[in-house]
């Protein structure tokens, strides 16, 4: 399938999201149980208030190492939900950058941060391929469940690579395949913006990662999310900690 084409497949249907005119993706079940299976806690809800759409695979702020002053970068921010809980770690001397290629993700982010009274984010419209940011200006980078939709993700694990400070530390959950689809299934739009059909087979992933020039922690990998959110397929969950 050509980029341009998965682009507009992933962005209609987060658009849909935004939007309220559909709320299915990864899986069916309320937002709210979606994210207290993948790690959230009653208090990170409580803090993200209407920014839980339950589109994660897990929470990358609560694996980080995030500290007072840093500066965040958040990879496919959506409705902002890991960016306001990395706002409250960095505290008023940091600050939280979330980038997001669809608009009324971008308007949805803005408005839950001000209702949740987070000042010190902010959500740009652009695409994680090519990021609006000067080389070495980040400290720590956060996605979630977001790569894996990405047509170029060499091109996104370079992009992230070349704006993190050295020494800086990205986060990631993302979905990763433990054997191949069917031809069916890599074509299927549905399993496409659900997290699946752009996935890669574990071991392609990290091998991606590594030759953006990363070191690769892993630091978690949830293999009940096959039953719980995408009907069985072999899949996994993966946490990984990668060191520049």
């Amino acid at each position: 399938m050509q980029k341009d084409i998965i682009k507009k497949i992933v962005k209609d249907k987060y658009k849909e999201i935004a939007t309220n005119k559909s709320s299915c993706v990864c899986g069916c079940s309320s937002a709210e149980n979606i994210s207290k299976n993948i790690g959230y806690t009653d208090e990170d809800l409580k803090i993200v208030g209407k920014a839980n759409l339950g589109l994660g695979c897990g929470n990358p702020v609560a694996f980080s190492r995030i500290k007072e002053g840093d500066t965040v970068l958040d990879l496919g921010s959506g409705a902002g939900i890991d960016a306001i809980l990395a706002a409250k770690k960095v505290g008023d001397n940091g600050n939280v950058i979330g980038i997001d290629m669809t608009e009324e993700m971008i308007e949805k982010a803005r408005a839950n941060a001000k209702n949740q009274n987070i000042s010190n984010v902010e959500f740009i419209l652009s695409e994680i391929e090519n990021l609006p940011l000067p080389d070495n200006s980040v400290d720590i980078i956060i996605t979630n469940c977001v790569i894996n939709l990405t047509p170029d993700k060499a091109k996104t694990f370079a992009e992230a690579y070349r704006v993190l400070k050295p020494g800086g530390k990205i986060y990631v959950s993302d979905i990763v395949l433990l054997e191949e689809l069917s031809e069916e299934q890599k074509n299927d739009k549905d399993l496409l913006s659900g997290c699946v059909a752009g996935a890669l087979l574990k071991e392609d992933y990290l091998n991606k990662i590594k030759n953006a020039g990363f070191k690769v922690n892993i630091l978690y990998e949830n293999k009940k999310i096959s039953k719980e959110q995408y009907n069985g397929i072999n899949l996994e969950s993966l946490m990984v900690e990668l060191v520049k």
